[in-house]
């Protein structure tokens, strides 16, 4: 998942300034660029219709240009710095560049071509430049520092204090306190390092969506898998132009199925070959060496700043504050899981056993055996239950639960600019009929969109000089399985989960409120999770599953016996997930906890050491590699993958509150979740504002609990 409720803020901190047309040119480029007007659309969406790729350089350019011009506006004022005239002036800056960043930014990742992504190579190092040039200004800092040393005694509230601190922190993490010397070491540090990131990504998309398909000629090679999997590639198969055959591609609504259902144990490899090969194929679009070059990058810039490692640096301002902290925490879990996971092998085993297959369960296998399993220990398999999973109704479902938590109310709008015709636009209310944002939703997969599923933002809520709200336009982004021509959109188990969870992030954007955009609706890495993980918990509740669970041809709500067996298969395979997950966390920190002056010459030998260090068994691949683990290469989650289980605790807790109150939907406990744990969370930090819902520390017991593991 990727979420971006940071995106502007970390934009503007990482963005150069280049030149500007003057005169009648200027005048025709604002006038004819969309970017560079006031958006006169419902609602001030961005103006998507009209927006063309050549509008974005100059509006880059236009936009660096007036942020500079704002920052020299305060380091020349010759008043004494203030939190009004400094600090507040700061964060009012850069709007015009927040704008044109958040739409370039996040079309990339949904609709992007050759030309998105060359528009992608030429503003990365100006935008990076820009950034450096703001977080590096001596002048800036002297000012920011002299108004954070008497914050106490300026008459601030808590919540201007706390502004304060983050912006002088940012700065002396960014370099700020360096040498002229080591200061141009770090700029250059930063442009290589966001110029690889970004051909981490590039590399990435063309392995996934260009490079591997798997296409079958013969009915035969079709064995085992359901009518809906065969259907939906068949219809792929006719978009590519292969009509009459069927195609498999990476994407999970397509891999997933058919390494679960198909008989064909060389065509499961195979394909999952190509999924676990992505960027390891000794090609143009190779990222062994780019990860490397990342880490080490990554590793002398932590050092230049004062850290031991990235992985020091990152951690540092999470709730974990320590890498061993993590470390720790993991290996709590690592060795339960690793054993359930054993187990699991030995179960499947038996079951290749007893069918007289002469093999040893492999990687690819996983799949297939697992569903077998589970139809033995609990009588259900995934495709009893997909066809009761339609997507449109589990939206449905998916909106009746916030209602039933926070009295919102969603409302589909037409006639609103979208960058994308799959697209859809809700309008969403309070129970009183206020106005609180848009939601978007683009749910399905394309060649033009990044694989998996992630919540972003085209404006993020907040207040204008006036002090009028500006109202959020949070955006759900899916690789859902597409509708056929008479089948719609059936969704897997995971796909249900995966629609709740992206909607509690972007529940998070919507309910934001703060004055400053420094902090509002900003938390820690590790936090970030936590209003999207709760979220999952409601998708399995039977009050919920009977409002969106009605089969697609004949309306039947899911019977109480499938629940129940959905239920009571909540620990099944939780081995397997809980490994192959913590596997790649540990990946992630490992290849952060390097020192800049450690040297690995080989990405996949590397890999192989720490798992065989951790004794990870042959049967589990980390859910990510090193050459296609986008969340800490290109995805912002560096050293932070470990995120997800961490906040799985607060989730697990959180839920845990509902439960103990004997009411799903207890409105008192979600108003306070709303208030300490959405809007207002940025007001301080993460756990603090936990324990003003909670009223204690998180415990770790429902998470054991959840997951067997105990």
């Amino acid at each position: 998942m990727k979420n971006y409720f940071l995106l502007p803020i970390l934009l503007i901190m990482a963005v150069s300034s280049c030149q500007s047309p003057e005169g009648e040119e200027k005048k025709l480029v604002e006038t004819q660029n969309p970017l560079l007007m006031e958006y006169n659309t419902p609602f001030q969406v961005p103006p998507f219709d009209k927006i063309k790729v050549e509008h974005y350089i100059p509006a880059f350019e236009e936009g660096i240009k007036q942020h500079d011009a704002e920052i020299a506006a305060i380091v020349s004022n010759t008043e004494e710095p203030t939190f009004e005239n400094t600090i507040l002036a700061m964060d009012n800056a850069g709007e015009l560049l927040e704008n044109v960043s958040a739409v370039f930014f996040n079309l990339n990742e949904t609709d992007t071509d050759d030309k998105m992504q060359e528009v992608a190579r030429q503003v990365t190092p100006l935008l990076t430049k820009h950034g450096d040039n703001i977080s590096m200004n001596l002048d800036l800092f002297k000012k920011i520092k002299t108004v954070y040393e008497k914050r106490n005694e300026s008459n601030l509230d808590s919540s201007q204090i706390r502004v304060v601190e983050k912006y002088y922190e940012d700065f002396e993490r960014s370099g700020a306190n360096l040498n002229t010397e080591d200061q141009s070491k770090l700029k250059k540090l930063n442009e290589e390092i966001a110029n690889l990131e970004l051909q981490y990504g590039e590399n990435l998309l063309a392995e996934t969506n260009n490079n591997f398909e798997l296409v079958i000629d013969k009915k035969e090679d079709l064995a085992g898998l359901p009518k809906g999997v065969i259907d939906a590639a068949a219809e792929t198969a006719k978009e590519m132009g292969k009509e009459g055959k069927w195609l498999f591609n990476l994407g999970k609504p397509s891999l997933i199925p058919f390494l679960q259902y198909s008989e064909k144990r060389d065509l499961r490899e195979k394909i999952y070959r190509g999924y676990f090969m992505r960027g390891d194929n000794n090609n143009k679009f190779d990222n062994k060496e780019i990860a490397v070059k990342l880490a080490k990058l990554r590793a002398q810039k932590a050092n230049l700043l004062g850290f031991e490692s990235h992985a020091a640096y990152a951690i540092a301002e999470n709730m974990a504050e320590t890498p061993e902290k993590v470390f720790e925490f993991i290996n709590k879990l690592w060795t339960p899981a690793l054993q359930n996971a054993k187990n699991e092998v030995k179960e499947m085993q038996a079951i290749i056993d007893r069918e007289g297959g002469k093999f040893k369960l492999a990687s690819w296998d996983w799949w297939y055996y697992a569903e077998k399993l589970k139809k033995e220990k609990y009588n259900l398999e995934e495709s009893e239950l997909t066809p009761y999973f339609v997507a449109e109704n589990v939206k449905g479902g998916m909106f009746w639960t916030a209602t039933q938590l926070y009295g919102i109310q969603f409302e589909k709008l037409k006639d609103i600019p979208v960058y994308n015709p799959e697209v859809e636009v809700y309008e969403v209310k309070e129970a009183n009929g206020n106005h609180i944002g848009l939601l978007f939703l683009d749910f399905y997969p394309r060649a033009s969109k990044g694989p998996g599923a992630w919540c972003t933002s085209f404006r993020e809520a907040g207040y204008n000089d006036e002090g009028k709200r500006v109202h959020p336009l949070s955006s759900i982004s899916c690789s859902f399985t597409k509708p056929t021509a008479d089948t719609p959109s059936l969704l897997t188990w995971d796909e249900v989960t995966t629609m709740f969870h992206e909607f509690g992030h972007a529940l998070h954007g919507l309910f934001t409120d703060g004055k400053y955009r420094k902090t509002a609706g900003v938390v820690p890495r590790d936090y970030v999770e936590l209003p999207s993980q709760v979220m999952e918990n409601w998708a399995s509740d039977p009050a919920v599953m009977k409002q969106y669970a009605k089969h697609y041809k004949t309306g039947e709500i899911i019977p109480d016996e499938l629940i129940e067996k959905l239920q009571k298969s909540g620990k099944f395979n939780q081995g397997f997930e809980t490994v192959e997950y913590l596997a790649a966390s540990l990946l992630d920190l490992e290849w952060h906890s390097l020192k800049g002056d450690e040297n690995i010459s080989d990405a996949n030998a590397f890999e192989n050491q720490i798992m065989k260090k951790y004794g990870l068994i042959e049967e589990i691949i980390p859910r990510y590699r090193s050459t296609y683990f986008s969340h800490i290469f290109s995805g912002g989650y560096s050293a932070g993958y470990y995120v997800y289980i961490w906040a799985a605790v607060l989730d697990a807790d959180a839920f845990n509150a509902f439960k103990e109150s004997g009411d799903m939907f207890n409105k008192d406990l979600a108003a306070k979740f709303r208030k300490h744990c959405l809007s207002e969370v940025g007001e301080n930090e993460g756990m603090i504002q936990y324990r003003k819902f909670r009223g204690q520390e998180p415990s770790v017991e429902p998470l054991l609990i959840r997951r067997g593991l105990k």
